[in-house]
């Protein structure tokens, strides 16, 4: 079953600053910062959308946006948000189960696949990848695990809570960039935030 982040949308934004600080959001205004203008953009697992507004400060036109986001909560926040002249699609649902065309310029997937098992991860990042284009970006944020004894007592206190909350299938992080590197994926730009345990990668293929 597919984790509900409706029990967490009017609290997520908040209880992530309360915890991590401006990190996350960070990491992903590093990431935006990668994006063309008129790029087509693939946004998985967006939340409540303010990544849409911080794209919108850099490009207020040109951008055609496809934002998923299976959460219906999280999608109203979302709609809500200045896209300014940008196009914006709009789509509730798991992303493994919209037919995506292959002519992304970009995709973004903030903190998307610390939700999964290795297997759902293998699915979905397949098919993800099928839909960036040749020359095409991956914008991706996640944690990562350097060997901090904070960093493991973290991870596992995140994963109880969004279980209960949520009821994501996770419970440890999977193996993230070896996909990266099976697929031939190079990493372009790479950031490190709260003390190396966020971390931002553009990769390219």
């Amino acid at each position: 079953m597919a984790a509900n982040f409706n029990n967490s949308a009017w609290f997520y934004d908040r209880l992530s600053r309360l915890v991590y600080g401006k990190a996350l959001v960070n990491a992903q205004l590093y990431l935006i910062g990668f994006i063309k203008p008129n790029s087509k953009i693939l946004i998985v697992g967006g939340g409540t959308g303010w990544i849409l507004e911080e794209l919108t400060k850099l490009h207020p036109s040109g951008l055609n946006i496809v934002y998923v986001e299976v959460a219906a909560d999280m999608m109203a926040i979302s709609r809500k948000r200045n896209t300014s002249d940008n196009h914006i699609t709009f789509i509730q649902d798991a992303v493994e189960n919209v037919n995506l065309q292959p002519d992304f310029d970009a995709v973004i997937t903030p903190f998307l696949f610390d939700n999964f098992t290795e297997q759902t991860l293998k699915t979905v990042f397949t098919h993800l990848h099928r839909s960036l284009k040749p020359g095409g970006q991956w914008l991706n944020a996640d944690f990562q695990l350097t060997g901090k004894w904070w960093q493991q007592f973290l991870l596992k206190s995140m994963f109880v809570f969004f279980r209960l909350i949520c009821g994501i299938e996770a419970s440890k992080l999977p193996g993230i960039e070896s996909h990266f590197n099976l697929n031939g994926y190079g990493i372009i730009g790479e950031k490190t935030f709260y003390n190396d345990f966020i971390v931002a990668r553009v990769y390219g293929r």
